[in-house]
């Protein structure tokens, strides 16, 4: 009985944990409707491709490149382990006087697990886009903020697409989305080598196909608000 005391205390204890993380970090220059992102610096709405959660946030300066960055955490949690998560990060330029806005072009970890990459023209934005085979760390340190308020991150490998686009030159904007790849119910390797471009094939390429149509979709949705 005590031991189920325990248990029970524990999950409230988590759940007020969740619960004070999401509304502290509800932002005023960015909001959550169903699917629906929409930001208000710069001005603009996607569809995202499944119901996130926003979980947390945070800003840093970076007087060195007149720039104050905006980073946004959303999840689809299973339990207390992701199943999916974005990593938002926009770049306001802070000095007007400074030039324009850029970032460094995307890189892949490495080109055997490199499906995709390239340009598209959506509206008005010239948006690069890469979609890749990565290994999620559970002690990596851009995930601290996660493991610090109760969520767990698998040792598994994820697929993960990142674009990114400026706008105006006055903000920079970079997405990454990824999701395990053993939670798309259907079987798939965890060995390596059967993820390689070059072999991919069966349950890991319709996995992949169905993660590209989602993330492309993302990109395909963003709308410039006036």
């Amino acid at each position: 009985m005590r031991d189920l005391m325990k248990r029970i205390l524990r999950i409230i204890l988590f759940g007020m944990i969740l619960g004070v993380s999401i509304s502290y970090a509800l932002p005023k220059d960015l909001e959550i409707k169903g699917r629906q992102l929409v930001s208000k610096k710069p001005p603009f709405t996607l569809t995202l491709p499944s119901d996130f959660s926003l979980f947390y946030s945070y800003s840093h300066k970076n007087p060195e490149e007149n720039s104050l960055t905006r980073v946004y955490f959303l999840l689809v949690p299973k339990g207390r382990y992701i199943d999916e998560l974005l990593i938002l990060q926009m770049a306001d330029k802070t000095n007007p006087q400074a030039g324009p806005m850029s970032a460094p072009p995307l890189q892949p970890y490495t080109e055997k697990r490199l499906y995709s990459k390239g340009r598209v023209k959506q509206g008005r934005l010239d948006v690069d886009y890469l979609i890749q085979l990565m290994a999620w760390d559970p002690n990596a340190p851009s995930l601290e903020p996660l493991r610090k308020r109760g969520m767990m991150i698998p040792s598994h490998w994820a697929l993960q697409g990142q674009f990114l686009f400026l706008y105006l030159g006055e903000h920079a904007v970079y997405f990454r989305y990824s999701k395990d790849i053993h939670n798309f119910g259907v079987e798939v390797s965890g060995e390596v080598k059967d993820w390689e471009k070059g072999r991919i094939s069966g349950n890991e390429k319709k996995v992949y196909d169905f993660f590209q149509k989602r993330f492309m979709e993302m990109i395909q949705s963003i709308q410039i608000q006036p």
